[in-house]
């Protein structure tokens, strides 16, 4: 058999033994649309956060996101983002899907390539990008009964960003064309900057002077005396010592002041427009939308919600932007991948109870080890919004040219 008859022969196969899959429940949205598709829940939360970016510079642009396993837990109601299932690899149930959403962009991400519903876009004139392109997911047993299968489908992408130089490799040896691949690191979700009044930051800034600062952000009531423990112990090493507390639910704000009433803490109430004196041993900042303000005053950060069972962690992103050390509790499920992210580049240290979180603050109030973790940190958040960025302007441009020629 020649090598065209190969992938003619599978094509033939997957027209034969596919269906057309169950109709979607909703219309497709009116706008821009972007077929995207995840591998795994990690690339599955990153591109919900690339939608959301794209919707803010084109409104009324959306996603169809597809997984293999369940739908993203971040997902918004009336966000920029329609989750649904990936169709099977048959030409019957891509030419139904592609009918029903008519994409105007293919989005791959990763790897575990589908020829029957990528070369379906083809037919169908829809352009396809394969981004975070991964040697392991690369990787397709199959292909070597369909030589010709890994060239077709490979050089249909208009642009392959490889994770790493191995990936590349890979999709050259495949056949992908030279002048499509470039490596750009992995795709990784990254955060812009929270605002803050600069005033505050320079006020506060100043009356604080060089105190040991460390930050318990989105705290439950009941993380409460883990935290209050670990900073008592911490006062012992350095007496100077300011913890700033931000609840999780501001409506838990009395029954912390109870608490820190009840221990004897010297506290102000920001939300009352109290600010620290010399003495000063914990703000309750009971405020919201000022996390940038709190983020750039501390650079240690213990992610709260993340202590006690039945709570999933808070987002990293958010300290690891503003250039925080990063500390926190076991139970991180929804954020797990990102942790992992960071605490295997030495930006992100995991603790268990007040034992181990003392000690970590009291290790990090050393300013060079806090500086340490806090420039590894911001290093990964801010690799992770360069490719991020990368994509969105190949998505921004190619839309671009679209409505040009429309």
């Amino acid at each position: 058999m020649s090598r065209s008859l190969s992938l003619a022969a599978y094509l033939a196969y997957a027209r034969r033994t596919g269906k057309p899959g169950v109709a979607p429940d909703m219309p497709r949205p009116e706008g821009p649309l972007i077929w995207a598709h995840a591998v795994d829940a990690a690339r599955a939360d990153t591109l919900v956060h690339l939608a959301e970016r794209l919707a803010q510079q084109r409104p009324g642009a959306h996603m169809v996101l597809t997984t293999s396993g369940p739908a993203p837990e971040r997902l918004k109601a009336g966000g920029p983002v329609i989750w649904q299932p990936l169709p099977e690899d048959s030409i019957p149930a891509a030419e139904a899907f592609l009918d029903y959403w008519t994409p105007d962009i293919v989005l791959w991400t990763g790897g575990d390539l589908k020829p029957a519903l990528l070369i379906s876009a083809d037919k169908a004139d829809i352009p396809r990008y394969l981004v975070d392109a991964d040697e392991p997911l690369l990787e397709r047993p199959a292909w070597r009964w369909f030589p010709d299968m890994p060239r077709a489908v490979l050089g249909g992408f208009v642009t392959i960003l490889a994770r790493s130089e191995a990936a590349a490799r890979v999709l050259r040896r495949y056949g992908a064309p030279e002048s499509i691949v470039t490596v750009t690191g992995p795709f990784q979700e990254g955060t812009m900057a929270l605002p803050y009044t600069h005033a505050e930051r320079e006020e506060l800034a100043s009356l604080l002077r060089s105190r040991p600062i460390w930050l318990g952000a989105m705290i439950q009531v009941a993380e409460l005396d883990t935290l209050l423990s670990a900073h008592r112990d911490t006062s012992r090493l350095a007496h100077r010592s300011l913890l700033i507390i931000v609840p999780d639910d501001l409506e838990d704000s009395p029954a912390i002041r109870e608490v820190l009433d009840a221990q004897g803490w010297r506290y102000v109430v920001w939300s009352e427009g109290e600010l620290p004196t010399e003495t000063t041993q914990v703000i309750l900042a009971d405020t919201r939308g000022e996390m940038g303000l709190w983020y750039r005053l501390s650079p240690i950060t213990f992610m709260g919600s993340s202590l006690v069972s039945g709570q999933y962690g808070r987002d990293p992103n958010e300290p690891a932007a503003h250039g925080s050390a990063i500390l926190y509790g076991p139970n991180v499920g929804r954020y797990l991948n990102r942790y992992s992210r960071y605490a295997e580049a030495g930006a992100a240290r995991i603790v268990r109870d007040t034992g181990t979180l003392a000690a970590a603050v009291q290790r990090l109030i050393a300013p060079d080890q806090a500086a340490t973790m806090a420039h590894a940190a911001w290093d990964v958040a801010s690799k992770g919004a360069a490719v991020t960025d990368s994509i969105l302007d190949l998505l921004l441009d190619r839309l671009d040219l679209l409505e040009a020629k429309r």
